[in-house]
């Protein structure tokens, strides 16, 4: 049987270091130095330190480094750890074809089992390849994407994970299939999650994601089963989810162009939908000296996705991090009175500042037919500021 999960199989447990190009490696070690500086930052955070201190009262075999405090906990629970850090503050890398994914949210997998089984930095540079190539295939593998149909990628996280955890763990190819199986029948996530008002839960599905394939991989290599056809079999993601996807864009031309060089890092702490906006609102108010108590209007124009994602009613007044991060309006708002968009920008002091609350209303969406053609080729945007004197700068 030559299902989808063992094509994949073949080819993770086949993969060495020395079959990939320089310009690989090097991108790996990038988004590596990216992740750990990212889980610098998201040390401090309360979920953080929520999941930190459960950890820390259940103990364990000291595996696998937590970053930042440099204590040693289990391997399965420093994965979960390091990923949320990672998480934390949405500033980790971003992939997104036919759905977005943070492939990065991987990293702490093959860093947390590399150590556990003292494998080489090789080996480590090795998983996260595979951890980029699957997580970026799966997010062109449904048309349209997982997340136009309801599902959170986080969803897709959990059928990459196994690799990576099973590829430091040395699994064979039918192991890898079992590994696969075991992960990818329990993990669904909903959409829900970045929908309306946003919890902590938004950066949390992807670590959970990522976590279960570590116990999937040790299951599957003392002997546990899971089912070979996850993706294309009866009542597997293909059927459950809804028709058309496109299996050559999973499994075609593997070893070929590896997916790590099209991945890109974040200009900004906030979902990656509000870039392109952010920098255009950044230009105009700079290039002309806006003042925000003289904004009558802000007009975004964009892609329908960002309008229905990024300016539900609960953007306009979100009380969370989690909220304002995935706010278009606040994200804008706080641009044109900070004059800047870092982690600053989403504590709860500036959240509720009321410069930036007297600037949220006036902030608006459109859907652009044009725009959506280009997408995601190109993240095209435009924002129209309307001053009281009637002036209007477009950037």
């Amino acid at each position: 049987m030559n299902s989808i999960s063992r094509q994949i199989s073949k080819f993770a447990v086949a993969l060495k270091y020395e079959d990939l190009p320089a310009d690989v490696i090097e991108e790996v070690k990038c988004f590596l130095y990216d992740s750990v500086g990212c889980a610098f930052g998201g040390y401090t955070t309360h979920d953080v330190n929520i999941v930190r201190q459960i950890y820390s009262d259940m103990g364990g075999k000291a595996e696998a480094t937590v970053i930042a405090s440099g204590e040693k906990i289990p391997a399965y629970n420093a994965t979960f750890l390091n990923s949320l850090m990672v998480r934390a503050l949405d500033f980790n890398d971003i992939y997104w074809k036919q759905d977005p994914s943070h492939p990065s949210d991987l990293i702490p997998v093959a860093l947390a089992v590399g150590e556990r089984e003292n494998k080489t930095a090789k080996a480590v540079i090795a998983a996260i390849v595979l951890a980029y190539e699957f997580e970026c295939r799966l997010c062109e593998f449904a048309v349209p994407g997982i997340r136009e149909r309801k599902w959170h990628h986080g969803t897709l996280t959990q059928f990459v994970s196994p690799i990576v955890a099973g590829y430091l763990l040395g699994l064979t190819e039918d192991q890898m299939v079992n590994a696969i199986g075991i992960s990818g029948s329990h993990n669904l996530t909903l959409g829900a999650v970045t929908a309306g008002r946003l919890t902590m839960m938004k950066n949390t599905v992807d670590p959970l994601a990522s976590q279960s394939g570590v116990m999937a991989a040790l299951m599957a290599q003392r002997g546990y089963t899971g089912t070979e056809q996850i993706f294309e079999g009866k009542e597997g993601l293909m059927q459950t989810l809804g028709p058309d996807w496109d299996t050559d864009k999973l499994v075609s031309g593997l070893g070929g162009r590896f997916k790590i060089l099209d991945c890109s890092m974040k200009a900004f702490p906030t979902e990656a939908l509000t870039h392109s906006h952010i920098s255009a609102t950044l230009k105009a108010v700079l290039d002309n000296d806006i003042q925000p108590e003289d904004i009558k209007e802000v007009k975004v124009t964009t892609i329908a996705r960002a309008v229905d994602i990024l300016f539900d009613p609960e953007k306009y007044r979100p009380t969370s991090r989690e909220t304002a991060d995935h706010s278009l309006p606040y994200c804008i708002a706080a641009a044109i009175v900070d004059r800047k968009i870092t982690a600053e920008q989403f504590n709860k002091e500036r959240i509720k500042d009321p410069k930036i609350q007297r600037v949220l209303p006036k902030i608006k969406g459109e859907a652009s037919e044009e725009f959506e053609k280009m997408f995601p080729e190109k993240q095209p945007s435009k924002v129209t500021i309307r001053l009281k004197s009637g002036e209007e700068h477009a950037a």
